[in-house]
């Protein structure tokens, strides 16, 4: 029997470094989604509460701005569990609704004044099931995110199949990619800030090559979501409309884009996968399978 269901990417704005409102967001997400029949919904990377876009922008010797600026993320971003957690699981139980969705993760282990760049899975019986923390932050994303380490690298089973999520520009990286082939994801979680044609052409390969279904969900960014309370907003041209104009699809196991790409606005993108699908683009290449040649290849993932 074909196994057909339906997918949702939530290319949405978040209310910027205000973690409560965020969440109540989210969860009105959650439910809509839930509502249109989706099986599993995914947010973009750093949704709660919003990606902090001043390290592009202010260089580090402008420490008593940064130090603000941080303070702030820290006091909005997320343990887990906590309050927050608990209003998005009851939200994905209500809807009946598998949840990924990116936040800026507390590592309550030790300081809690560390962050890392995370995805938080929760399935449809309101469950947390799983995190994974960005391996790498990229470039200057490096001031504000600690490595993730790889035993977050794990594929997650659920109502809408096995799901696993890789951040942004470890999406970049073959091994971290095998490991989650190795595992036996059906769907890829590919949360991102980057909206470029260049990223969408690697999710077309990316979604080829694993032979799954890559959601890519970037979130939708205006000059006006940034509170003018902050600084940094004073840096980009007057003139600017968009800080990031999302880009967000679904892809095929074929690399065909079957949603999408959404442009300069908000809204809960859908599209109805059948996962039988995935077998028969294996047929031809299977990466982890008679393509793998173990013979000559050797992949270890050492957590």
């Amino acid at each position: 029997m074909s196994h057909t269901i339906k997918i949702a990417a939530a290319q949405l704005s978040p209310v910027f470094l205000n973690k409560e409102k965020t969440v109540e967001k989210a969860c009105k997400a959650i439910h809509d989604a839930g509502k249109n029949g989706a099986k599993l919904i995914v947010f973009p990377e750093a949704f709660i509460s919003g990606y902090p876009d001043w390290i592009w922008l202010i260089p580090n010797s402008k420490g008593s701005e940064l130090n603000e600026l941080y303070i702030k993320l820290v006091k909005n971003a997320v343990a887990i569990p906590d309050e927050s957690t608990a209003k998005l699981c009851k939200a994905a139980k209500q809807a009946k609704i598998n949840v990924t969705i990116g936040m800026h993760e507390l590592n309550t282990e030790t300081s809690n004044s560390s962050l890392y760049n995370s995805i938080l899975f929760i399935n449809d019986n309101g469950d947390i099931i799983g995190k994974h923390r960005k391996l790498i932050p990229t470039g200057g994303e490096r001031l504000i995110w600690a490595q993730g380490k790889g035993d977050t690298l794990k594929c997650y089973k659920t109502s809408a199949g096995t799901i696993a999520g890789l951040i942004c520009w470890e999406n970049f990286m073959p091994l971290a990619r095998n490991a989650i082939y190795e595992g036996g994801a059906q769907i890829l979680i590919a949360p991102t800030w980057d909206k470029s044609a260049n990223w969408i052409n690697s999710m077309q390969h990316i979604a080829r090559e694993g032979g799954l279904f890559v959601i890519s969900t970037c979130m939708c960014l205006k000059m006006d979501d940034i509170p003018d309370m902050y600084e940094f907003k004073k840096r980009y041209p007057t003139d600017r409309e968009y800080i990031n104009t999302g880009n967000s699809c679904i892809i095929s196991p074929t690399g065909k884009i079957i949603s999408g790409p959404v442009e300069a606005a908000e809204e809960i993108l859908y599209a109805s996968i059948n996962l039988d699908d995935i077998i028969a683009a294996k047929r031809m290449f299977d990466v982890v399978g008679h393509y793998a040649r173990p013979d000559v290849f050797k992949f270890e993932h050492l957590l």
